[in-house]
């Protein structure tokens, strides 16, 4: 199978030739830059390679042609033309981590250092403008900063929230185009990220791309307001999927068969030990729109549909299959009533595992190599029976991860086909 056919199969249920494999294809299924930079030195072996930071606000890795070819990777994304910071991938220069890695990152990317040596970043790259991401010295990615006024209830107004929110203009299409032509000719699998449907994602919500953001900005504020003033986050859910429904209708048309997948939200509903949401709250809040969104895209083409929730989610899975969900991403194997095997017996005919193959919270980082290979090869076991399975990490692979570990994990994929 070429790498597209293999990805197709898996998404459809039906058994590929090996498990599809995808790093770098979303911002939630990479590698951070400074453990490309090992990997790439572990199998290509140029140290003078300067790796491109693609998404600055977890520090990202571009997974490149070379990379991807030697890795055995499947799957190329078409993520949004601007960063997380509000600006777009292009101009580049050179930089070094905390750690000492050399990388590339975008003209844009605009530092100064506070009175501790910690990094802050500024929306658009303009240095005028209040900071909007903060890195601890020693650390490996930002933290948004919070730049939420005093929240004033007579005076709150939905439209603050949702001024982020616009139809694409004549360019972004002209952007999108090129891109999807690049993507094409890979001859991988192709994974849209969608903008503007991750309703309530708390990655979102302090809005870090814009200089002088309104309305609720702050974390807990947002999390207080889905419970206390659930009229004003249903009227920017409202407001948000009209004008994601008009974009996605417009993409739809504009890409067709050329996209195979699409990442529609990161909205985390999960701890370590459970849900931090009832599924009440989920029915009432969230899944209306989930229902809208999947539908739209399921009438109209032939694209499958990603939902990523970081921790233990089992409770919350008849209702993202109900919503209409399609792949399920990270896996989070090691939370709560997340064992791989009950995942797949269960909820197996109906979703795609994409993601799960091995812990990024523990083994990838902390385990030994032999003790990575045996995770991956028993993830692959379990999951790829049957298709139904893309293989990644639980979440992306972390700044500090092992050059060793990476290598073991990239072997028992390879020996899993065998």
């Amino acid at each position: 199978m070429t790498s597209r056919e293999r990805f197709v199969a898996a998404l459809e249920h039906r058994q590929p030739d090996r498990v599809p494999v995808d790093f770098g294809g979303t911002a939630v299924t990479g590698m951070h830059v400074a453990a490309i930079t090992r990997l790439r030195q572990a199998v290509l072996g140029d140290k003078n390679y300067r790796v491109k930071v693609t998404e600055p606000y977890q520090m990202l890795g571009e997974i490149d042609a070379e990379l991807r070819e030697v890795l055995g990777i499947d799957v190329v994304g078409l993520t949004p033309r601007n960063t997380m910071f509000g600006f777009p991938n292009e101009g580049w220069k050179p930089f070094t981590l905390f750690d000492g890695t050399p990388v590339l990152v975008p003209e844009k990317f605009n530092l100064t250092t506070n009175a501790a040596g910690d990094y802050l970043i500024y929306p658009q790259g303009d240095t005028s403008a209040p900071p909007s991401g903060h890195m601890p010295k020693g650390a490996y990615f930002f933290d948004s900063i919070i730049r939420q006024p005093p929240v004033d209830d007579d005076k709150l107004n939905p439209a603050d929230n949702t001024e982020e929110f616009g139809l694409f203009d004549a360019d972004t299409l002209k952007w999108y185009e090129a891109r999807i032509k690049e993507r094409e000719a890979t001859g991988c699998g192709v994974i849209l990220t969608m903008p503007g449907l991750a309703f309530g994602d708390i990655a979102l919500v302090p809005a870090p791309w814009m200089k002088h953001p309104k309305g609720i900005r702050d974390i807990e504020e947002w999390y207080v307001s889905t419970a206390i003033r659930k009229d004003y986050v249903h009227a920017i859910f409202e407001k948000q999927c009209e004008i994601g429904l008009k974009n996605l209708d417009t993409l739809i048309k504009l890409f067709g068969d050329r996209v195979q997948a699409v990442f529609i939200t990161g909205t985390d509903f999960g701890t370590q030990r459970g849900t931090f949401i009832s599924k009440d709250a989920y029915r009432e809040m969230f899944k209306p729109y989930h229902i809208r969104v999947n539908k739209f895209i399921h009438q109209r083409c032939q694209w499958k549909t990603f939902i990523h929730s970081c921790g233990s989610v089992y409770d919350l899975l008849p209702d993202f299959i109900e919503a209409g969900f399609d792949i399920l991403n990270p896996v989070q194997c090691s939370a709560a009533c997340m064992d791989a095997r009950t995942l797949k017996k269960e909820f197996g005919q109906h979703l795609t595992f994409w993601g799960g193959g091995a812990n990024t919270q523990q083994t990838l980082p902390f385990g030994t190599p032999d003790e990575v290979y045996r995770e991956v090869r028993e993830r692959i076991e379990v999951f790829g029976d049957g298709g139904g399975f893309i293989f990644d990490t639980v979440h992306n692979v972390q700044g500090p991860t092992p050059a060793a570990n990476l290598l073991a994990m990239f072997k028992a994929i390879k020996d899993s086909n065998r």
